[in-house]
């Protein structure tokens, strides 16, 4: 009492406010408590959503596997080799070190110094067990892989809307070639993903015209690909009518739906490269092809010409040879048919007669000669010269008779004809080698002349 009458002025007054404290300063506040609450800790969890970048330092998840709940964690290039070789998606560990406050992003995290094992974490258990049970029924196997359309004319994409695994996609293709493509977009992570996914995928496998469909996500952790294990997304993909790619994007993690895929492929990227055909290399191959065969059809061609030139030059020579053998043969029976012929065998008696003739005078002179001083009686000797002489002359007269008998002129000379078809060929002899309006030719004693069949008629 005695003070408030001392000083009227703090009767009724409010207590001053607490000084009001900074971001900074707050952060150092939580950072300090909880560092000097878990200076000593050790927590066991299971790793997920593991990431690695260049910097060395690594970053992960640490889930409880009985209840939801989770703290960031990384563990610095710093801590031992042995401690980061443990760090995988899916491995139970039990982690030393202290929980901290990261201010620039106001998040609380695990700074992990050690680490050792504690068992296989209960996520990968149930994934290997789910891998192992799909296998079983097949859905993996290598006969079941369908190939790829060589030039599909449509294309279905499984993916999200806000990712770039689409763009990605897209760009590839339409610098390839000419493809339509139909979109059923879906959330690739999340909380019913997985059921999302696969709704998309039985949409697009029961559209007319899709020929493959691709399922696509821009990679991510392995915590982030988990839709990509689920038994419900795996079953529609096996379940599709027409080939399916799955490029989740991610090397390291291999996922279910990449099992059961038809194909995989490392990137969206790629599995447009996969899926649609390069234009311009297709053209520069038929262009390739369309030389090949060019060269081939000339190639051939001039072979065929020239076994053409070959198989005339060798005709050529043929001819000519069988023509001058013909020539030769023509030439010999004309040599022969010349020397058969009446006048060359009348002229041949005559000089051969001529011969005997001078033959004999000459031997008569000479027997005249030399017995002309022993002769008694010339005249008996001239007049046996004489009858010599007559008697040879006799001969000749009958030899020439006779060869003038068989002489075919003498036989026209008689009145007969030979009768010869115009165009050429052998005598006519009898009356059925002839038809009425055939053009002859008849030769007689003095010259020849064309006729004419009016009529045939044989003798009985």
């Amino acid at each position: 009492m005695d003070s408030e009458r001392a000083d009227p002025s703090r009767r009724g007054a409010a207590p001053e406010p607490a000084r009001a404290l900074s971001v900074g300063e707050l952060a150092r506040m939580l950072r300090g408590e909880l560092e000097r609450a878990t200076r000593e800790l050790c927590v066991e969890g299971e790793v997920a959503g593991l990431r690695a970048p260049e910097s060395g330092h690594a970053y992960f998840t640490l889930k409880d596997e009985r209840e939801d709940a989770a703290i960031d964690c990384v563990m610095y290039r710093s801590a031992s080799v042995r401690a980061r070789k443990l760090l995988a998606d899916g491995a139970r560990l039990v982690l030393g070190g202290k929980v901290t406050f990261w201010a620039p992003r106001g998040r609380v995290q695990l700074v992990v110094d050690t680490a050792r094992p504690a068992g296989r974490g209960a996520l990968l258990e149930a994934l290997e067990r789910r891998r192992a049970a799909l296998a079983a029924e097949g859905l993996f196997d290598r006969e079941r892989k369908r190939p790829l359309p060589r030039d599909p004319r449509c294309v279905g994409v499984v993916t999200s809307a806000k990712g770039a695994a689409l763009h990605d996609i897209l760009k590839v293709a339409f610098q390839r070639g000419a493809v339509r493509f139909v979109v059923d977009t879906s959330p690739v992570q999340g909380a019913g993903a997985a059921e999302s996914l696969a709704r998309s995928v039985r949409r697009l496998a029961q559209h007319p015209e899709v020929d493959v469909i691709i399922v696509a996500r821009g990679g991510g952790s392995g915590e982030d690909l988990a839709a990509f294990n689920e038994e419900v997304l795996v079953r529609a993909i096996a379940a599709s009518p027409v080939p399916v790619v799955s490029a989740v994007g991610h090397e390291v993690d291999v996922t279910l739906a990449d099992l059961v895929a038809d194909v995989r492929a490392a990137t969206p990227s790629q599995a447009a490269e996969l899926i649609v055909p390069d234009a311009r290399a297709r053209a520069q191959g038929l262009n390739h092809l369309k030389a090949r065969l060019w060269r081939a059809w000339t190639r051939g061609l001039g072979e065929r010409g020239q076994r053409v030139d070959v198989a005339l030059s060798e005709l050529e020579s043929l001819t000519i040879r069988r023509l001058s053998s013909g020539r030769e043969a023509v030439g010999r029976l004309e040599r022969r048919l010349a020397a058969r012929h009446p006048v060359a065998v009348l002229s041949a008696s005559r000089s051969t007669v001529t011969r005997l003739e001078q033959r004999l005078s000459a031997s008569v002179r000479r027997a005249l000669t030399g017995g002309r001083a022993s002769l008694v009686e010339p005249q008996r000797i001239s007049a046996l010269a004489e009858r010599e002489v007559a008697v040879a002359r006799s001969r000749l007269g009958e030899l020439a008779g006779r060869l003038h008998a068989l002489s075919p002129l003498a036989v026209l000379g008689r009145g007969y004809a030979i009768v010869m078809p115009r165009a050429g060929g052998a005598i006519v002899r009898r009356v059925a080698e002839v038809s009425p309006g055939d053009a002859l030719r008849v030769t007689v004693e003095d010259g020849s002349f064309a006729a004419r069949v009016e009529a045939a008629e044989e003798q009985g």
